[in-house]
């Protein structure tokens, strides 16, 4: 059963998980109201929040369900896969169950979330919020996302369309935007990935994307020179290191 009208909050903000679903909302054409997560001030470990998200982490989501009661959602692939069942009954994102471009995309979509995502994550981690450079730590995350960024390259050679899956964009292509576009943030130079990259820009090109993208805030990590690149992780590193050290002590 669907939902019978959107009652979408989304809880997030501009980090390559929290615009994957703002993308993937104004892909759909839905309405949605944004509550903005200071996650400098860990209010997504705040009991209101975790009431959503046990984990602690954005995105998270909550709608009206087909029932007429709240539902909550969290983990960006989840979401995803949420919103394309209760609300792409045309596929304009996605692809019919039980199809081959269905699972082919669930493929890409696991991809981004157990390989893309994690990989980079830490590479992110190691070079910029580390509070000293560990380079063997640097070396394996950087090496690993460069190798999983081949794959996709590899594969988008072969595309006829120019996207992950058959003839559109689909949540395996948003999944991966917020990522590539933060490239040069993890240490990777894009220009090695000639069809990643025209991929990438296609993307950016695309409507939905735009505007998605700068939800809650502009997204300007692409815009970032090496100096500013280098304050930001240093006024990031302070609150990372506040974070783990408060984590430890649960």
């Amino acid at each position: 059963m669907s939902a019978q009208k959107p009652d979408i909050t989304l809880y997030t903000t501009q980090t390559p998980n929290g615009i994957k679903i703002s993308i993937t909302l104004e892909e759909l054409g839905l309405p949605y109201k944004v509550e903005k997560i200071d996650i400098t001030k860990n209010t997504q470990k705040e009991p209101w929040f975790l009431a959503i998200n046990p984990n602690g982490r954005i995105p998270a989501l909550t709608d009206t369900f087909s029932d007429g009661k709240s539902i909550r959602l969290f983990e960006s692939g989840s979401i995803q896969q949420y919103l394309v069942e209760q609300y792409d009954k045309d596929h304009k994102i996605s692809f019919p169950a039980g199809s081959r471009e269905h699972y082919e995309m669930n493929n890409w979509v696991f991809f981004l979330n157990a390989g893309v995502g994690p990989m980079q994550g830490q590479a992110n981690h190691f070079n910029r919020y580390a509070p000293e450079k560990i380079q063997y730590g640097i070396s394996r995350y950087l090496n690993e996302t460069r190798r999983l960024y081949g794959v996709l390259d590899t594969h988008l050679a072969s595309s006829s369309s120019g996207y992950l899956v058959g003839d559109r964009c689909s949540i395996a292509d948003i999944a991966h935007y917020g990522w590539i576009a933060s490239a040069a943030w993890a240490g990777v130079d894009i220009n090695e990935f000639p069809n990643l990259k025209a991929w990438e820009e296609r993307m950016t090109a695309r409507e939905g994307v735009e505007r998605g993208r700068h939800v809650p805030d502009p997204h300007k990590i692409k815009e970032l020179s090496k100096d500013e690149m280098d304050k930001r992780a240093e006024e990031g590193r302070k609150w990372v290191q506040a974070g783990m050290a408060a984590d430890a002590k649960k």
